[in-house]
C-alpha cells in the first residue's frame, strides 16, 4: 500500500463521517417538525456505507494472484429514511392533531442522536490522525535520503 493509497482511504472515511454528521445534524434539527412537504412528520435519515470496489489494475492483480488485497477505503451506498414508526403524542390544540387528538411526531430520538454524532466525531478524529502518521511516515522517509 502506498502512501497516497493510504491518505486516499483515510479521505474516504472522512468524506463518509463528514456525511454521516451532517444527516445528524440534520435529524436533531428537524426532531420536532410535524409536517414536511409530503404531509407526514419528519422522517430520521441513515446513511449506509459500504467498501468501494477493487477499481486499479493493482488490485484486481492482486486479487487474481491471490495476495493479499489491502482495502479502498469507504463509500456512501446510500442515504435511507428510518422507517420505524412516529411517536404519539396527546396534544389537541395542535393543527397536525388528529381526530383522536394525538399528533405525529418525528422518530428522531434526540440522545441517539447525540450517542452517533459522537461516534461519527470520534471516526472523524482517528481518520484525521492516520493522515498525519502516514504524513509523518512520508517525511522521515524523505529524511534518510539526506
Amino acid at each position: 500500500m502506498s502512501f497516497f493509497n493510504s491518505i486516499n482511504v483515510s479521505a474516504s472515511g472522512l468524506t463518509a463521517e463528514r456525511l454521516r454528521m451532517d444527516l445528524i445534524s440534520e435529524n436533531i434539527a428537524n426532531a420536532n417538525v410535524t409536517r414536511t412537504a409530503s404531509g407526514t412528520p419528519y422522517r430520521r435519515k441513515v446513511a449506509v456505507f459500504r467498501a468501494q470496489e477493487s477499481n486499479t489494475f493493482e488490485q484486481i492483480l492482486s486479487l487474481a494472484t491471490g495476495s493479499k488485497s489491502t482495502g479502498n477505503g469507504v463509500e456512501i451506498a446510500s442515504i435511507i429514511e428510518d422507517q420505524s414508526p412516529f411517536k404519539k403524542e396527546y396534544n389537541p390544540n395542535h393543527p397536525d392533531a388528529d381526530a383522536d387528538g394525538y399528533v405525529s411526531l418525528p422518530n428522531v430520538e434526540i440522545v441517539n442522536e447525540m450517542i452517533n454524532l459522537i461516534s461519527a466525531s470520534r471516526a472523524y478524529e482517528a481518520n484525521i490522525t492516520s493522515v498525519n502518521t502516514t504524513k509523518a511516515m512520508a517525511m522521515k522517509a524523505l529524511e534518510i535520503g539526506k
